[in-house]
């Protein structure tokens, strides 16, 4: 999931989040007001190379992954076809483990009685279609800053399949993002999958350095009415994915204080086991912005709901007979790192605290603020719905070396919720994760992590991440 990339990664740039649903491994979070803006990309390993990776030089000839509520365990492998330098063709293809062992279940074992031996009977289990899941990929390095990927799924049981365009340009200090998808895979903050039938995105971000300005421009245009990827519809379809265009453009500033950092000789003649990992360190960070949105279609409605379910009225103006809306609001973060130990020795040598506060809309906190002084000016009792608007969203990371390479690390949302008398502190999708740090690389990593609140597992693959 994304929390398994320190905020620096992101923060309120969102990341697409991982998970093991899809053959891609990837879903965009849900768009909101103002935050996330759900387009931003973090830079990442695909699928493909990933599990390429790990069957070339980590002896992995299958890669496991687990989505419980979906598809259950499951092995990949890819098969890599480089026609030349600049282009690469793969084909990825899973095996549905848990659902092969539930059909030999039920069908009594491998060998039946009017089979006439044993490999006719594991024949007939295998040769169920909807066991497998084909993903074929073809990346073109076009010229040195352009790149164009074209992806195709297919799944055996009949699903619709997936597929994708994206084209990616480097211009000096910015990322272009072009993508199209259909159906695209979204995510929403109470966990739920959401298929829509056609997305097209183009996202124009700045690139610089941890403590500067930055900004991105982006447009989302989905069409079709979004289902739940389950096939069920127990849930409300966020207005955000409703058909329609989407324009956002977001301005942040950022600034990184060090507190404190560790100016002692590390151990001679020893590589750190990650070398963005190795300066023990105490430090903050701050973040400001501002995000300006314009909708135009049925997306625009979410403006009016808002200011039915929350009663602040922040900068905003709707059309309805136009079905359209403008929207502009601020935002702020602050965050709290701490490391100890250069990462070095063969055990605890590593122990790494990560602490966020979120402010995602700067006119519900200013509204809630005023509401909370008037209610106590009046000597009334404070407003819970103002209580809950200025309470920010925190996320906790720790991250603990175990021994050599490998360390523990959870990662977990924490929320306020005011309204529930019984528990005030809820716990928001905690991570808990394995990580084995690439030494000869310098900074790449293998996880493993398991989601309990989504029941999934994945491996994955990074470079140049903390």
């Amino acid at each position: 999931m994304k929390k398994l990339r320190w905020a620096m990664d992101g923060g309120f740039w969102e990341l697409d989040l991982s998970t093991p649903t899809t053959l891609e491994g990837v879903a965009r979070a849900v768009p909101d007001d103002p935050l996330p803006l759900g387009l931003s990309r973090g830079t990442r390993l695909s699928r493909p190379n990933q599990i390429d990776f790990f069957q070339r030089f980590m002896a992995m000839p299958f890669v496991p992954s687990a989505s419980i509520s979906t598809h259950g365990f499951s092995l990949q492998r890819v098969f890599a076809f480089p026609f030349s330098e600049n282009w690469i063709v793969s084909l990825l293809g899973q095996f549905n483990v848990q659902k092969f062992l539930s059909s030999v279940n039920e069908g009594g074992g491998l060998l039946q009685p009017s089979n006439s031996s044993w490999l006719q009977g594991i024949g007939r289990h295998f040769s169920d279609k909807s066991l497998y899941a084909l993903g074929l990929s073809s990346e073109l390095l076009i010229t040195p800053d352009d790149t164009l990927v074209v992806g195709l799924e297919a799944h055996g049981d009949n699903k619709a399949p997936r597929k994708k365009a994206v084209f990616r340009h480097k211009f000096p200090n910015h990322n272009l993002i072009m993508e199209a998808v259909w159906p695209g895979l979204f995510v929403d903050k109470s966990g739920t999958y959401w298929d829509v039938p056609l997305s097209m995105a183009i996202d124009l971000a700045s690139v610089g350095c941890n403590s500067s300005a930055s900004y991105h421009l982006s447009l989302l245009h989905n069409t079709g009415a979004p289902v739940q990827f389950d096939g069920n519809q127990t849930h409300e379809v966020p207005a955000t994915l409703l058909p329609g265009l989407c324009a956002k453009g977001a301005f942040a500033l950022k600034k990184n204080i060090d507190l404190w950092r560790s100016k002692a000789q590390k151990l001679k003649m020893v590589q750190p086991f990650d070398i963005f990992l190795s300066n023990p360190h105490i430090s903050l960070s701050g973040v400001i912005g501002a995000v300006g949105t314009a909708c135009l279609g049925d997306n625009s409605v979410r403006v009016q709901e808002d200011d039915e379910l929350h009663g602040f009225k922040g900068f905003k103006l709707c059309v309805p007979r136009v079905k359209s809306a403008l929207l502009a609001d601020i935002f702020a973060s602050a965050s709290f790192t701490a490391q100890h130990g250069n990462f070095q020795k063969l055990f605890l040598d590593l122990t790494r605290l990560y602490a966020r506060l979120d402010f995602p809309s700067g006119s519900k906190f200013l509204a809630g603020t005023t509401r909370l002084t008037q209610d106590l000016y009046n000597s009334q009792q404070p407003s819970l719905e103002a209580l809950q608007a200025v309470c920010p969203a925190a996320t906790l990371s720790l991250q603990q070396q175990i021994a050599g390479p490998f360390s523990f690390r959870i990662d977990s949302g924490v929320a306020l919720d005011l309204k529930n008398r019984e528990l005030h502190l809820n716990v928001k999708e905690p991570v808990f994760a394995i990580e084995y740090a690439l030494q000869v690389l310098g900074s790449a990593k293998a996880v493993a992590w398991y989601s309990p609140k989504h029941q999934e597992f994945m491996v994955e693959l990074s470079f140049f991440e903390i």
